[in-house]
C-alpha cells in the first residue's frame, strides 16, 4: 500500500472527473486522456520524492484534482498542437534549409490542393485508357524549360545523385576534382553518397587547380563517367583553376563515357540582378554538353522538395528503369506542385515564385516596407527601431558569394535585451525568426513579406 507523500495524489479516475477536463471527456479518446492524466501524476510522484507536498494546493488530505487536471490539460492541448508550423522568416536567407527552403506560390498551393482533394491520373493514361507513368507529368515541361531530351523526378537531390551513380557508376569509378568533393548541410558528402551507390571515387587535380589533362590521365578501363558538382556552399578565389564544362563534355564523349554534373540549385531565370551567374543555369549546362544534370526542385527552382534529373534519353531511360527509382519516387502532390512551378515559367511568372521575386525585388520597394513596420513600432513604449541597408543571402547551399541588396529593421528596448526580445519573437504565436548583431535583432526586410507585418507588431505589442 502506498503511504507518505505519494499516498496523497488522487486516483487516475479522480483526476479525469475533475471539471477543467470536463471538455476533453466529450472530445478525446479515453485512452489518449487516461494516458496523459497518468504522465502528470507521474511526473508528480516524481517531484513528491524528493520534495515534501506541502507547497502543493489540497483538497479533502489529497492533491487538488482539478489543480491536476489543469495541467494535464496543457499538457493534452501540447501533445495535440502542430509542431510543424509557419514562421515568419526575417533572417535575410531567401532560400533557408531550416525554415523549409521555398515558400511555395499561391498558384502552385492552389494546383496541389486541387489534386489533392480527390483522385487523379497520377499513373493512369487517359487517351490510352491504360496504366500510364508518373514521369509524364513533368516531361514535356522541363524539356521545354531546358532544352533536355528527357527528364524524371525524384524525392531530393541527394536522391537524385545517388540514382545516376548506382545505375551508370556502380562498380566503377567516377572522376571528380578534388575541389568539388562537397559537403552540405545535414552531413551530405559526396564521397559518401558514391560509396553508398556504390561507385569508385578517383579524385583528379588539387584543392584549388585542377586542368583537363588532370582528368584525360585518371581515364581508363573502370572510368564510368565524368563528374562535376558545384561548390554550392564554399568558394575557392585567388591561385585558381578549373575546368570547363565544355572541356569535360569534349573528353567525355571522346572516350564515350557520360558526363553528369550535380548543379544543386536548379536556376531557370535571369538573377544576375542577385548575383547569379547565368553559366550556373540548368539550361547552359545542357547546351555546353552535359548529358545528365541533377538540381534541387525546392531552392531556386522555387517548388517543393524533389530532385530533378534532366538530359540524354537514353541515360535518363536508364534511370527510369532502375530499382531504386521506385524507392526514391515523388508523390503527386509534389509533382503537381512541380507542374504548375514549371508552368509559371513557361507562361512567363516567374516572379509570381516567391523566391524569384524576392531576390528580384527593388531594394527601394524593400525599404518602403522597412520603414512601414518602423512606423507602426513607434507607438510601443520603450522600443526603438531604425531603418538600416542590410545584405542577404540566397541560402540553400547556392552561390555563397551573391550579396542581395536589403533593408532591416534593427531592434533595441530600454526594457528588454536583445536576447528577451528575439525570445519574445521566436515564441510569439505565428514565431518570428530574426537574427542578433551586436546588441540589437535585425529584421531583414528581404524575406519579410508585407502582409506579415502586423503579425510582428503584434508579437511585439503583447511583451511591451
Amino acid at each position: 500500500m502506498t503511504s507518505g507523500p505519494l499516498a496523497r495524489l488522487p486516483s487516475v479516475e479522480a483526476v479525469k472527473r475533475a471539471e477543467p477536463l470536463a471538455q476533453a471527456r466529450l472530445q478525446i479518446p479515453d485512452s489518449l486522456l487516461t494516458e496523459t492524466v497518468r504522465e502528470t501524476l507521474d511526473e508528480l510522484r516524481t517531484h513528491l520524492r524528493t520534495d515534501l507536498p506541502d507547497a502543493l494546493p489540497m483538497a479533502g488530505g489529497k492533491v487538488d484534482p482539478d489543480w491536476i487536471a489543469r495541467r494535464a490539460a496543457t499538457r493534452l492541448a501540447a501533445t495535440l498542437a502542430p509542431s510543424l508550423k509557419p514562421v515568419i522568416n526575417a533572417t535575410g536567407v531567401v532560400v533557408h534549409t531550416n525554415l523549409g527552403r521555398a515558400p511555395l506560390a499561391a498558384d502552385v498551393l492552389k494546383r496541389m490542393a486541387e489534386v489533392a482533394s480527390g483522385y487523379s491520373n497520377l499513373e493512369y493514361d487517359l487517351d490510352a485508357g491504360q496504366r500510364g507513368s508518373r514521369h509524364q507529368h513533368l516531361e514535356a515541361l522541363l524539356r521545354r524549360l531546358v532544352g533536355a531530351q528527357a527528364c524524371m523526378v525524384v524525392n531530393n537531390n541527394a536522391a537524385a545523385v545517388l540514382l545516376a551513380l548506382t545505375a551508370l557508376a556502380r562498380g566503377r569509378e567516377v572522376i571528380v576534382s578534388r575541389s568539388e568533393l562537397i559537403e552540405i548541410g545535414g552531413a551530405f558528402r559526396l564521397p559518401d553518397i558514391m560509396a553508398q551507390g556504390g561507385a569508385v571515387l578517383r579524385e583528379v587535380g588539387t584543392t584549388n587547380r585542377t586542368r583537363i589533362d588532370d582528368y584525360a590521365r585518371a581515364i581508363g578501363p573502370k572510368t564510368a563517367l565524368l563528374m562535376k558538382a558545384h561548390q554550392s556552399n564554399f568558394a575557392i578565389s585567388g591561385f585558381t583553376a578549373q575546368v570547363t564544362r565544355t572541356q569535360l563534355a569534349d573528353l567525355a564523349h571522346a572516350h564515350g563515357l557520360p558526363f553528369l554534373e550535380d548543379l544543386g540549385s536548379g536556376l531557370l531565370t535571369d538573377l544576375s540582378a542577385a548575383g547569379l551567374d547565368q553559366a550556373d543555369s540548368v539550361t547552359a549546362a545542357v547546351k555546353e554538353g552535359v548529358d545528365l544534370v541533377t538540381f534541387s526542385g525546392d531552392k531556386l527552382f522555387g517548388g517543393p522538395q524533389a530532385g530533378l534529373i534532366v538530359g540524354r534519353k537514353d541515360l535518363v531511360d536508364r534511370l527510369k528503369r532502375h530499382p531504386l527509382t521506385r524507392a526514391l519516387r515523388t508523390d503527386k502532390l509534389t509533382l503537381a506542385g512541380l507542374e504548375a512551378t514549371a508552368v509559371a515559367y513557361l507562361s512567363g511568372r516567374a516572379t509570381s515564385i516567391p523566391v524569384i521575386r524576392m531576390l528580384l525585388e527593388p531594394p527601394e520597394t524593400v525599404k518602403e516596407r522597412a520603414s512601414r513596420l518602423a512606423g507602426l513600432l513607434a507607438a510601443l513604449p520603450g522600443l526603438h527601431a531604425r531603418v538600416a541597408p542590410a545584405t542577404a543571402r540566397v541560402g540553400g547551399g547556392a552561390h555563397p558569394d551573391a550579396a542581395v541588396p536589403s533593408f532591416s529593421v534593427e531592434l533595441t528596448s530600454s526594457a528588454m535585451s536583445e536576447t528577451r526580445i528575439e525570445e519574445v519573437l521566436r515564441k510569439a504565436p505565428t514565431p518570428v525568426i530574426g537574427r542578433v548583431e551586436e546588441g540589437r535583432v535585425v529584421l531583414d526586410f528581404c524575406t519579410l513579406a508585407d502582409c506579415e507585418l502586423e503579425l510582428v507588431v503584434a508579437a511585439l505589442r503583447a511583451a511591451s
